[in-house]
């Protein structure tokens, strides 16, 4: 039964291709993802393993902690004593105080080089051979004066600089020139994703990130033959209580832990999406083999006359599967390695610098690999290979075609109905239900209603298909007509077909919903929120410096500005998140409809707090509240306004003037700024010179705003489109496989129709047709599906996006019927060719 089962596939191959492709396909997704995953992690272990070579301790201070002896003020940071007396330890060799912060360098035109997280700066820190071991310079010095700075080599590479250059570089307050002195490379990871990193002149990064003579963290090298867990037992008693150390061993492994976690997330959605590509491929590989099976049912009840019981046509059948498997998924191993390189070079030019290292295969890769693609071979070519087994030999050499009975069509049906009424009622429930439980019961219940519709699919058509029938008539003629009927002639093979676009247009159409639904949500929230024209933040994500409000103040054209100065306060015993703003300013930025009360209250001793937040609390405008800042002052302040929630304010609103005298360094998040005239480029310029064309700092009108927020869907939304791209391709694939094989098995009837009249031109158009019909009803069948599903997931979530409005693109919507149209028609030029160029004598007499 082996050689038997390998002639058969030697001698079907060209019918098999499209089962090659489709499960090649989607072991190439799973081995590139494994390997580019392995790859990536292998590299940045290797890196962080390299970064604590020499680091036999790591120490870091977190904030405050032991108090210093002249004023009892708490220390920032670790004292400089405090590195000298770890230095004098046995087998400590050298100890290196660092101190950092943000940092962004201005490009020749401008810009912030990098995206503002990954951009930092650090004190260049030479040891007692006059050399950074953690910095290695390929041109010039480090800075060892107050005006010069040492930028890596990306950095100077993308900005232009050479040493001896001027370079701008923006901390958190206003724009400074400095001198290039030097030129490194570096093993840091923000360089690695793209960023940038500044080093300073100690004395200078001290003053811009924390205080005179302190830092922020320590490494201690240890001498030749010391022990760093022996040094890291004598390092702790010297350490002030804000103070944490760890060996360089310890760390290294918690960095490698914090890959793996973060490169298991991508692995998870890679191969999620490389999951849907399978399972749309189980339908391909199924329909070939069950055409395959009828087709060949007379050579199948011969072998059972001459003695071949049905466990061995089943295992003959089940044979050639894994031969197929075996082929694809070796072909699609060998793709999916050059798939993992593709992506690491892709991510280089998205400027991610990848740490070299080699290509890592691991056996997992290879096992995953293989074992995935003949598992899901054997799986779908099991049905087949049963039904194969089941046919009597004197009813199989009597009819070409396997009829399927009444019986197994209502047990489909019913086994299908039954499975889509209970996911949609976990559906209608879990909407009900909202919140994570919510969308917990919408999971499960789209994959019961997914399955239904799959095994239902085939009842489905019939009506469906023939509510198109009259206007394919009536449009093509009997091209149309015998395309219709072709299409229903066997329900089973088009529900197959068509399901694979089905399971790719649900998941396309629920994303671009919910998509497009959230981006409109967010420009409602802009627009109803905020009453400003600019936005003025920090690129980094954190805060802005105290002259920035001031700068503001005195730009032409401006008539409010409103900072949103973030702290936490104590309100009658209970923390409260609130903002500083600017009294009268505020209302004129942001769009503030009082409830009670007047927003002017807030130019004396007074808070103004949201409604929700004041019926919680028990408040009522006129109340009195006790209110403990971070300094531990308190204060009776009065309730003078409640107002209705916005999504750009905080809970609690009080005056900058009463939060001065008790914060040193306020944090301000962002400022809000109106001017005369609008947003125009005019008033934009005005605002960036008034803050020293700062590069790191980022002035955005209302539509950047949107943009800011909707871009982030727009990008999700485009990988995702991207990842389910080869689900879709599968699916084509299953079009053009059941078109071929349609036409291989009709070739009589095709002779017949061409000896009667129907020229090829007719011939062509009613296999075009067929497809046509089958893709744009599979597409039906997933819009819709998508849709309700959309419907479903936004319940859970309306309440926590208070603008949320269910949208249905119809444009969008219509794009996709037209593309699964499309889809159609490429996918019959090869069937619907073939099919024209049969031979009608030849066609006529193929039995």
């Amino acid at each position: 039964m082996f050689r038997t089962a390998l002639r058969t596939v030697l001698a079907h191959k060209a019918r098999l291709l499209m089962t090659v492709l489709a499960v090649m396909l989607g072991v190439a997704f799973v081995s590139g993802t494994l390997v580019f995953t392995d790859t990536l992690g292998n590299a940045f272990n290797k890196q962080s393993a390299k970064s604590y070579k020499d680091v036999a301790v790591a120490i870091s201070a977190s904030g405050p902690g032991t108090a210093r002896s002249d004023d009892k003020k708490e220390d920032p940071g670790l004292r400089p004593e405090t590195l000298d007396r770890i230095a004098a330890l046995d087998g400590v060799a050298s100890v290196t105080g660092r101190v950092s912060g943000f940092a962004g360098v201005a490009d020749p035109d401008g810009r912030l080089i990098g995206d503002g997280w990954s951009n930092s700066g650090t004190n260049y820190a030479p040891g007692k051979d006059g050399k950074d071991p953690a910095h290695d310079f390929t041109d010039g010095t480090g800075p060892v004066e107050p005006d010069q700075v040492a930028l890596d080599r990306s950095t100077a590479t993308r900005g232009e600089y050479a040493v001896g250059d001027r370079v701008r570089v923006s901390t958190n307050g206003p724009v400074k020139e400095y001198t290039l002195s030097g030129i490194f490379t570096t093993e840091d990871g923000q360089v690695n994703a793209g960023g940038s990193l500044v080093l300073f002149e100690t004395s200078v990064a001290q003053k811009l990130y924390l205080e005179p003579g302190f830092f922020t963290d320590a490494t201690v090298t240890a001498a030749p033959g010391a022990s760093g867990t022996r040094i890291l037992g004598a390092v702790e008693p010297l350490l002030p209580e804000n103070a944490d150390a760890r060996t360089g061993d310890q760390l290294a492994k918690e960095q490698a832990e914090q890959i793996e976690s973060q490169l298991s997330g991508i692995n998870q959605m890679l191969l999620a999406f490389a999951a849907v590509a399978l399972f749309v491929g189980i339908f391909l590989i199924s329909n070939t083999f069950t055409m395959l099976v009828a087709q060949r049912t007379k050579e199948l009840a011969l072998l059972r006359a001459v003695g071949a019981s049905r466990r061995q046509v089943k295992r003959s059948v089940m044979i050639e599967a894994l031969l197929v498997g075996l082929f694809a998924s070796a072909v699609g191993f060998v793709l999916g390695i050059g798939l993992a390189v593709a992506l690491r070079s892709a991510m280089s030019s998205f400027g991610a610098r990848v740490p070299a290292g080699p290509l890592v295969i691991s056996p997992v890769a290879v096992a995953a690999a293989f074992g995935v693609g003949v598992v899901i071979t054997l799986i779908a070519a099991w049905l087949p290979a049963r039904r194969a087994a089941k046919i009597p030999p004197v009813a199989a050499m009597s009819s070409v075609h396997a009829v399927a009975t009444m019986k197994s069509l209502v047990l489909r049906n019913s086994i299908g109905a039954v499975l889509t009424l209970l996911g949609a009622a976990l559906i209608v429930a879990g909407a009900s239900a909202a919140g994570d439980n919510g969308r917990l019961l919408v999971g499960g219940g789209a994959f019961f209603s997914l399955v239904g519709i799959i095994v239902l699919i085939p009842l489905l058509s019939r009506p469906v298909i023939a509510l198109v029938q009259p206007l394919l008539n009536r449009l093509w003629g009997v091209a149309g007509k015998l395309a219709g009927q072709n299409a229903v002639r066997n329900p089973r093979r088009t529900g197959a077909t068509a399901s694979a676009l089905a399971i790719g247009l649900t998941l396309v159409t629920g994303l671009t919903i919910i998509g497009v639904t959230l981006g409109q949500a967010i420009d409602r929230m802009t627009t109803d929120h905020i009453s400003a024209d600019y936005m003025v933040t920090m690129a980094s994500g954190g805060g802005l410096d105290e002259s920035v409000v001031p700068a503001l103040e005195k730009a032409p054209g401006v008539s409010a500005v409103s900072p949103q100065r973030s702290v936490y306060l104590s309100i009658d015993g209970k923390d409260s998140f609130a903002s500083g703003v600017t009294p009268g300013d505020i209302e004129r930025v942001l769009t503030l409809k009082t409830v009670t009360g007047s927003l002017d209250t807030l130019k004396g001793d007074a808070i103004a707090v949201a409604s929700d937040t004041a019926k919680s609390r028990g408040w009522k405008t006129g109340d009195t509240v006790t209110v403990t800042y971070l300094d531990d002052t308190k204060a009776r302040l009065t309730i003078g306004a409640t107002y209705e929630p916005n999504e750009f304010a905080s809970p609690t609103l009080i005056s900058t003037a009463l939060l001065d005298p008790h914060e040193e360094k306020p944090h301000t998040g962002q400022v809000f700024v109106s001017m005369a005239g609008g947003a125009t480029e005019a008033n934009e310029k005005a605002l960036i010179d008034a803050l020293g064309d700062n590069p790191a700092i980022t002035v955005a009108d209302q539509q950047d705003i949107r943009n800011m927020f909707g871009g982030m869907i727009n990008t999700a939304l485009n990988i995702m489109y991207g990842l389910l791209g080869m689900a879709l391709i599968i699916a084509v694939l299953g079009v053009v496989n059941t078109l071929a094989m349609s036409v291989f098995e009709r070739q009589q009837e095709i002779g017949m129709l061409r000896a009667i009249g129907l020229d090829r031109r007719r011939v062509k158009r009613m296999i075009r047709l067929e497809a046509v019909v089958i893709s744009v009803f599979g597409a039906l069948i997933g819009v819709g599906l998508g849709a309700f599903l959309a419907w479903a997931v936004g319940e859970t979530i309306r309440s926590s996006i208070p603008s949320y409005e269910l949208v249905l693109p119809w444009d969008r919507i219509g794009i996709f019927l037209l593309l699964a149209g499309l889809v159609g028609v490429l996918a019959a030029l090869w069937p619907a060719r073939s099919a024209a160029r049969l031979n009608m004598l030849t066609a006529i007499k193929t039995e």
